[in-house]
């Protein structure tokens, strides 16, 4: 009996579908369905922070935070094969940098070129990463070109770092209530698969008292968090950063649409006597301590996290702090 036909993968020259770095591969790639496929090949979360920013006297393609570490992300990108003259700007950019992941994009590198890269991730400490990918596109058949992002530098003992998570501490070291909460998280996360919403689940669990998702704009993140000793486990919206009460103030200001279209009450709680800001819903009476009863809490997390998602995302994206008037909020003018 003859299988199922197969299609054949074909090759799709780059300029075929991008013409231009800046005007056509640099604005695709900051789309976040397609900025997540480079940080699933990168073990990392990433959220767009700018385009064609200006770093010292260049001005990089595109810049990321990694939400993980909350460490800055250049990403470089060209159409052609590495050189010299993209090389320069990196070293420009690291030189400038305190810390900083550098992301060299490319159809094709050369030996050189790759070398260096992995000299550079040799020679520096941790603060520093630099990866060297190239990109290509594939179809089958009269199908959509898909992108796929090759590895061919990184830094040193990265594939162990991300299958840890980045400097996790060793199980042996890991006290009860740590090993406990990162078990709570795994448990969690296979039930956001389950759900399959727009919250993933595909993620390490940390052993600490919250795990953090991305909402789709640096500064603001999604948290499941666990307080044991109130036994007690909340989902919010946390805003981070100097602008955290400017952007706190601004969806303030949808409070009753915002909760309309969630459908329960929010805690605002504007946390005055620091920078951050979170927008938060409780489970009162939730162990988590008590294993027998995470499925409960982990159904009213994942739910929770999803709706946050839905009715949050664009509206965060949406911001802009300039509109706050903080003699409005009884702030000082």
């Amino acid at each position: 009996m003859d299988g199922k036909p197969l299609g054949r993968l074909e090759r799709v020259e780059l300029r075929d579908i991008w013409t231009s770095e800046a005007s056509d591969f640099t604005p695709w790639l900051g789309q976040s369905e397609n900025l997540a496929v480079l940080a699933e090949t990168l073990g990392m979360d990433l959220e767009l922070e700018a385009q064609e920013k200006n770093v010292g006297p260049f001005r990089a393609d595109i810049l990321c935070k990694d939400i993980g570490s909350d460490a800055w992300v250049l990403v470089e990108n060209q159409l052609e094969r590495t050189d010299h003259t993209h090389l320069g700007q990196l070293l420009t950019y690291a030189s400038g940098l305190q810390a900083v992941t550098i992301v060299w994009i490319a159809s094709r590198f050369t030996e050189e070129h790759r070398s260096t890269l992995d000299w550079l991730n040799k020679i520096t400490d941790e603060s520093f990463r630099f990866f060297g990918l190239e990109v290509e596109l594939w179809r089958i058949g009269q199908s959509p070109a898909a992108p796929k992002f090759n590895i061919v530098s990184k830094p040193n003992d990265w594939s162990r770092e991300v299958a840890r998570a980045a400097r996790a501490i060793d199980d042996t070291e890991l006290s009860e209530t740590r090993i406990m909460q990162r078990a709570y998280w795994e448990a969690l996360h296979r039930v956001l698969n389950t759900v399959d919403g727009p919250v993933s689940g595909n993620r390490k669990a940390a052993p600490q008292s919250w795990m953090p998702y991305s909402v789709g704009r640096a500064h603001f993140q999604l948290s499941a968090v666990m307080n044991r000793p109130k036994k007690q486990v909340r989902a919010e919206l946390y805003m981070t950063g100097r602008n955290a009460k400017a952007f706190f103030w601004l969806l303030e200001q949808q409070k009753e649409a915002i909760e309309q279209e969630l459908g329960y009450p929010l805690d605002w709680e504007e946390l005055p006597a620091g920078q951050d800001s979170r927008i938060a819903v409780y489970f009162e009476e939730a162990d988590p301590e008590d294993e027998s009863d995470w499925p409960r809490q982990h159904e009213w997390l994942a739910k929770r996290l999803n709706e946050f998602h839905r009715v949050f995302s664009q509206r965060v994206k949406a911001l802009d702090p300039a509109d706050w008037r903080p003699e409005e909020d009884g702030g000082e003018g």
